[in-house]
């Protein structure tokens, strides 16, 4: 192992001197430290597999191994060589302009079904970012249908019960809509009675009959056409014209203002399900985005609260 003393500070470097990166000596003392490739990944923010790369380029760049593995173990090589990398990561760490302010970044985790990710969280996320440029949001999606756990996270949103010590984001409702395409080859939908000759898309997401009972009508769950095990999607399908929609305007609200859906009636009934949010984690960088999210979503729920469109219904 090389001697750092035989360079003296202020010294100009050698040229021919072939220097490690700084990725892999922050891997290997990490890794050293946290004594697991998975728990270095999670604070460099990286794969486990890209810290093991880093610390088999640095042993390459060496030409003798730092940690044996299965289990992860520092070689005889590698305590000494671990004490010389704390001591140059520490002056690096010293020095002045590797301290600014912009390099201060908190990083917060957000799990969140799709079609809330989609439609709600991503289309507003400028406005999170220009009022806390300090917080670096990584997104997650789960799949709640699927009966999946969502993946771990500071800030976990989700459509359901909402538990104690949650917020709740969205308890909207749901009323049909669909897209001009398909309005123009149906006969004239002027009463609910006239959606017997539409074709009505399904999902088990949000059934039918809590709407058509408020209707008055005493018809069974549509049986017939693709079912969709996904929001997002149904309304997808709605604006391509396949089908009518029991939409929620604040999930729709951007095929609504395009013009690409149109809500058919005044009547509308509640979600199956509301939209929530639990913080994992109490940090002042989750309460501030739960406290963003919730005001966004209260605002996005009165703008979606319109009267159908004229000649629609």
């Amino acid at each position: 192992m090389s001697d750092p003393s035989r360079h003296a500070p202020g010294e100009p470097i050698d040229d021919s001197l072939r220097l490690p990166s700084i990725d892999g000596l922050l891997a290997f003392e990490a890794a050293a430290r946290l004594g697991s490739l998975e728990r270095a990944a999670e604070v460099l923010h990286v794969s486990a597999s890209a810290v093991g790369k880093r610390i088999a380029t640095l042993e390459e760049r060496l030409g003798q191994p730092l940690l044996t593995r299965n289990p992860l173990r520092l070689t005889a090589a590698g305590k000494e060589y671990l004490a010389q990398v704390r001591t140059a990561l520490a002056l690096l760490a010293a020095v002045p302009l590797h301290r600014r302010d912009q390099q201060r970044i908190v990083r917060l985790s957000i799990t969140s079904p799709p079609t809330f990710a989609r439609q709600v969280l991503v289309p507003a996320l400028p406005g999170f970012e220009l009022e806390h440029p300090d917080i670096e949001l990584e997104l997650l999606l789960s799949t709640p249908y699927l009966d999946q756990p969502a993946p771990p996270a500071d800030i976990e949103i989700f459509a359901g019960t909402i538990p104690v010590g949650g917020e709740v984001l969205l308890d909207d409702v749901v009323t049909p809509m669909a897209a001009p395409s398909l309005l123009a080859r149906l006969p004239a939908i002027h009463a609910p009675a006239d959606l017997a000759s539409a074709p009505l898309l399904r999902t088990p997401l949000q059934p039918w009959q809590p709407w058509l009972r408020a209707a008055g009508l005493d018809w069974p769950e549509p049986a017939q056409g693709t079912r969709f095990v996904d929001l997002g999607l149904t309304l997808e399908a709605a604006a391509c014209g396949q089908g009518i929609v029991l939409g929620r305007p604040s999930l729709a609200a951007t095929y609504l203002r395009g013009g690409a859906l149109k809500r058919l009636f005044d009547l509308a009934v509640p979600a199956a399900m509301p939209y929530g949010l639990v913080r994992r984690t109490d940090g002042e960088a989750a309460r501030a985005f739960a406290r963003w999210l919730v005001r966004h979503c209260q605002t996005l729920s009165e703008g979606t609260s319109a009267e159908p469109d004229a000649g629609t219904a």
